[in-house]
């Protein structure tokens, strides 16, 4: 074994991931740790990588260690992960990318339909004894539009099961050619797709373009009761623009990333009608905490073993 160290921001991870790593010591923060905390233990470890899944990977945090080579993301979302730091010191920064592209496209398709025909209030109704058949109406998805907003390899498996449904399928993503979307999309302007679309759901990283990416004015452009879903990274959707039609009746959500997480009781989301929330669990099946934490443990070993 070498007596080179990994942090892992997290309590565990995937047994296979484990066997991949064993040459090195695994230094785990917990499931529950503050900043000072992790910069504390990687100071005092001094790793070569860090497996990161929690916490800010800030430039503090990557110059705690003067041996970090490489910082291995538990999943694709790289915003935690302060990039400019780790290119001034000389740190390979990589995200496991299509390792959990299954588990959160079923969870966009899952909201989907729970929104288009009100599951979850249904089930909570039942629970309190009433029986709401009369004046109940769903919304069909077979004949409706999908906007489809991203169309990597997330977004790909969507625009296909909204065909396999029967949806008409637009997509928008700026660095794809019409050649390589998938097979019976239509390509269009993001302002199209809003207009267009009785589903939409995001399937981009967060960046500068992306940031606020559905403001109040392109929320206003949606059609009333349109089904809007965010599977991706908070900060693309103005949360307090949408709240407000979501309180008014104008549209649906499902939604599994929130700008501040986790939310408590005191969060404005809590008492949000038309809303379908999950606590950021997209990648989180077996499949998907395989494939993260897998390609993590892949990436660091790549660059630790040159």
């Amino acid at each position: 074994m070498h007596q080179d160290s990994i942090v892992i921001t997290e309590e565990k991870i995937h047994p296979d991931a484990v066997a991949l790593l064993k040459d090195y010591r695994l230094c785990y923060t917990g499931a529950r740790f503050s900043q000072e905390e992790l910069v504390a233990l990687v100071e005092r470890e001094q790793p070569v990588a860090i497996l990161s899944r929690y916490g800010q990977i800030n430039e503090q945090v990557q110059s705690a260690s003067r041996k970090l080579k490489v910082i291995g993301r538990h999943g694709v979302g790289m915003d935690a992960i302060d990039q400019a730091a780790a290119r001034r010191l000389g740190v390979q920064a990589i995200a496991a990318t299509g390792s959990n592209s299954q588990s959160v496209a079923e969870l966009a398709l899952g909201l989907i339909l729970a929104c288009a025909r009100r599951i979850c209030w249904l089930d909570a109704r039942m629970h309190e004894g009433h029986w709401d058949k009369q004046g109940y109406v769903g919304f069909e998805l077979s004949g409706a539009t999908l906007g489809v907003v991203g169309c990597g390899a997330i977004g790909r498996r969507v625009a296909r099961f909204g065909q396999a449904i029967g949806m008409r399928v637009l997509v928008n993503d700026p660095y794809l050619d019409a050649h390589q979307l998938p097979e019976g999309v239509t390509q269009v302007e993001l302002e199209a797709l809003l207009t267009a679309s009785d589903v939409v759901s995001l399937h981009c990283p967060l960046d500068d373009s992306t940031r606020n990416l559905l403001d109040a004015r392109r929320l206003g452009l949606l059609r009333k009761g349109a089904i809007v879903v965010n599977t991706a990274r908070a900060g693309m959707i103005d949360e307090a623009a949408i709240r407000e039609k979501l309180h008014a009746g104008e549209l649906h959500l499902g939604l599994d990333c929130f700008v501040h997480e986790p939310i408590n009781a005191e969060s404005p989301w809590v008492d949000t009608p038309n809303a379908v929330l999950t606590p950021h669990i997209g990648g989180t099946t077996n499949g998907g905490l395989r494939g993260m934490a897998v390609g993590a443990a892949q990436n660091i070993l790549s660059v630790l073993r040159g």
